[in-house]
């Protein structure tokens, strides 16, 4: 792997991380249409994407450092017995939508890794996670204006049926935060509110991965041309994860209605013209 082909995959990371538009199923697919010799299942590419994972979850704490900080202290009772009871359910409900994906991921993760190493089922899931993404918009506008709530009111149901959507992002093309922004909305949250509960819910998702692949580094020799590599890549995909955090939610909180379409749009084109890319050339 290149430095420019580092930094290319580092922001493009950065980017569709957050964005619904699946950061695998990019990982997956921009190495294969451009004729990349990368071999994303080598376990050279492990230390890569640890480091990618880890520049990404620096980029979210900056960014959300006052949510955990207002959490914990509140959990612990320091502005008093109303905001302790509402910091508490807060982090029961992240640690419940955690959990699917967490066992799910832990059953089938080598079945899985199995679609890595086809890019034409990757370009197929992200024009699906674009179909996925129209429908509950459509399903959402048609309900009508639904009263709005906050990430304290949800009920563990609610937190349940986001994780359980989030495990849909373990195939690349699926987005992780595409999906679990859906679940929030079917849950009665508007857009802000359900994209602010799935980044918070990245955290420990991103977390737990990157101390998975960490942890599979411990018997490998990395060389020092790769560790400088994987530095410089996962500067560049958390600068770009913490301004396309700060975008994100501010495009949600101006665009409320159809606030998906657009990202339901590209996922359907980038997923068409690349299966058509890989099919034909």
């Amino acid at each position: 792997m290149t430095l420019l082909q580092a930094l290319v995959l580092a922001i493009v990371q950065g980017l569709t991380e957050l964005f619904p538009v699946s950061s695998l199923g990019h990982a997956v697919l921009l190495p294969a249409l451009l004729h990349w010799n990368l071999d994303e299942r080598s376990e050279l590419f492990l230390p890569f994407l640890t480091m990618l994972h880890f520049g990404t979850l620096v980029a979210l704490f900056c960014f959300f450092w006052r949510d955990w900080l207002a959490i914990f202290t509140g959990a612990f009772g320091l502005h008093g017995a109303a905001r302790r009871e509402e910091a508490i359910r807060i982090l029961v409900l992240l640690v419940v939508a955690t959990i699917p994906v967490v066992i799910v991921g832990a059953a089938f993760e080598h079945k899985l890794k199995v679609i890595f190493g086809t890019p034409t089922a990757v370009a197929i899931f992200l024009f699906l996670n674009g179909v996925i993404l129209l429908v509950t918009e459509w399903m959402r506008s048609y309900k009508g204006r639904m009263p709005q709530r906050a990430i304290a009111d949800m009920s563990a149901r609610d937190a349940l049926v986001i994780g359980f959507w989030q495990c849909l992002a373990l195939f690349p093309g699926i987005s992780r935060s595409g999906s679990t922004i859906n679940a929030g909305l079917v849950c009665g949250l508007n857009h802000e509110t359900a994209a602010r509960f799935s980044l918070l819910m990245a955290q420990p998702a991103v977390l737990a991965a990157t101390v998975h692949e960490a942890w599979q580094l411990r018997h490998m020799t990395v060389s020092h041309d790769m560790i400088q590599v994987s530095v410089i890549a996962a500067i560049a995909a958390g600068v770009t994860a913490l301004i396309s955090t700060a975008v994100l939610l501010r495009y949600f909180r101006n665009h409320e209605r159809w606030a998906l379409s657009p990202f339901a749009f590209y996922c359907m084109g980038a997923g068409l013209v690349s299966l058509v890319a890989l099919v034909l050339f």
